[in-house]
């Protein structure tokens, strides 16, 4: 058995399959975004491996599919009760394996992953829909478990975003099959563990490490799973599509996003500045990050400044300090690959008014906030997602044009709107094309609400009832008003 030793904390380095660990003849390195340390050899997985783990999956399945609802939720909360209790390994855990920040994991991310199997643990004992009638027959909608769940995960949020999915899978009935990020596998390694610790059944939750042109693409194409979740890039979604539409396996994506931030004039002004600079959270490294600043035309000027000056305050450095505000990119390839879209903005004729240069006195993988104007309508930097701490700033006249502006982008995950008139909020918010619109706010979630995107930015919903519809086969059973056997023991 494998094991490395991560601030402290002991983490398995092979893969978790029917109960046990199991190891790879093929190792990948991990390396910490940090200090560029490597943190281990990690079992490498591939088409042997995802064969063994949805096996044991589909030999799990009628067991834990049959077991009553309050006995799997109240599994679920004892993984719950285990992440709870490891909220400190787990924090120092993906801190160093992704570089993201330690306040933020401790205080928010990790309680947040515990919540995703509390949430849906509960939500799943009050899922009904009310019988229908139809010319006397009775029709019983109900939710049957759909099988093997495989769910592949990106590194900006590892372990989230993977509870995100878990929960409502194994709430549901149904068993997975878990591929975490190869740059930060390793919280789903601990979180392994935690299930173990908790008496989920060997089978119920497996985990296969790897690269995705190996493990993810064995996971995508293999007959034996009836969902796939995704999360991560447009064109790895079109590989991973293709792969399980050979098999007609339903999907749920969640991909990019361009989303913009407007501001009005009515707006209030230091609302907007605050807004404008959240999005540098994570290195600029989340999804649903609003990185075209649209902002009317009468206060562009003073909004700008302010919005620079707010900006310069943001502290960099090491993610395990409690000051830091932002931190690293998560490797050299997307170090260079956010860099490399700076460069191109500017050569066509965009201009920086902060940031636009690494941040070489922190390390090699650190690029400083960076703000754009001037970029040219359609150019590259307006279109395409950059996941890395840049903004780019448009102006409007009018409210259409703003409406035009938002919306002129193949994405369509979020779009925050900051105005002080409600009727324009109304209007304006119907208008855009986004899975989640925020008014005068940013980033609030509700597990109970639907979480998607339109366009290029994914495929379905997912939250409460919706993600019940997604992992369940959706039975309905109609029963004729006659035709019954009377019971003899009522019989005269």
């Amino acid at each position: 058995m494998g094991a490395i030793e991560v601030a402290g904390v002991t983490v398995q380095t092979d893969h978790w399959i029917d109960g046990h660990r199991v190891p790879s003849a093929e190792t990948f390195t991990d390396i910490s975004p940090v200090d560029e340390v490597e943190l281990g050899r990690i079992a490498a997985g591939g088409a042997p491996e995802v064969d063994a783990a949805v096996e044991a999956a589909r030999r799990a399945f009628p067991e834990w599919a049959a077991l009553p609802i309050d006995e799997r939720a109240a599994v679920l909360h004892r993984i719950a009760d285990g992440i709870e209790a490891r909220v400190e390994d787990l924090a120092i855990v993906e801190t160093t394996d992704n570089g993201s920040l330690l306040r933020s994991h401790r205080r928010g991310v990790m309680p947040r992953c515990a919540m995703n199997f509390r949430y849906f643990a509960d939500a799943v004992r009050e899922l009904a829909h009310p019988d229908r009638e139809i010319r006397g027959h009775r029709q019983r909608i109900s939710y049957q478990p759909a099988g093997v769940a495989a769910i592949i995960t990106p590194w900006n949020a590892p372990l989230m975003l993977a509870t995100w999915r878990i929960g409502p899978a194994l709430a549901s009935g149904n068993c997975v099959v878990l591929k975490p990020p190869e740059w930060a596998p390793l919280t789903a390694s601990l979180l392994a563990d935690i299930t173990a610790e908790a008496g989920l059944p060997p089978g119920v939750f497996n985990v296969v490490q790897g690269t995705g042109p190996e493990a993810g693409a064995a996971l995508s194409a293999h007959p034996g799973i009836n969902r796939l979740a995704f999360t991560g890039s447009v064109p790895t979604a079109g590989t991973v599509a293709t792969a399980a539409a050979r098999n007609i396996v339903p999907l749920s994506f969640e991909l990019g996003g361009k989303s913009p931030l407007l501001v009005f004039a009515d707006a209030d002004f230091e609302l907007a500045v605050t807004l404008a600079v959240e999005q540098f959270d994570n290195s600029g490294q989340v999804c649903l990050g609003a990185f075209r600043i649209l902002v009317e035309e009468s206060i562009a000027e003073d909004f700008l400044a302010a919005v620079v000056d707010k900006a310069r305050g943001i502290i960099q450095g090491d993610p395990r300090d409690e000051e830091t505000d932002i931190s690293c990119l998560i490797s050299r390839p997307h170090f260079d690959k956010v860099s490399a879209f700076v460069d191109r903005a500017t050569s066509a004729g965009a201009s920086v008014v902060l940031g636009g240069t690494p941040n070489t006195e922190l390390g090699h993988l650190y690029y400083s906030p960076t703000i754009l104007v001037d970029a040219e309508p359609g150019s590259e930097i307006l279109t395409e997602e950059v996941f890395g701490p840049v903004l780019t700033v448009q102006t409007f006249r009018t409210e259409d044009e703003a409406v035009r502006m938002a919306n002129d982008t193949r994405f369509g995950l979020a779009a925050t709107l900051v105005t002080g008139d409600r009727d324009r909020a109304e209007r304006v918010s119907s208008a855009l094309s986004a899975g989640t619109v925020w008014v005068n706010c940013f980033f609030v979630r509700d597990l109970g609400a639907p979480f998607g995107g339109n366009g290029k930015s994914g495929i379905g919903r997912e939250g409460g009832v919706w993600s019940f519809d997604f992992y369940s086969d959706i039975q309905n059973t109609v029963f004729a008003p006659q035709g019954w056997r009377q019971d003899p023991s009522q019989q005269s």
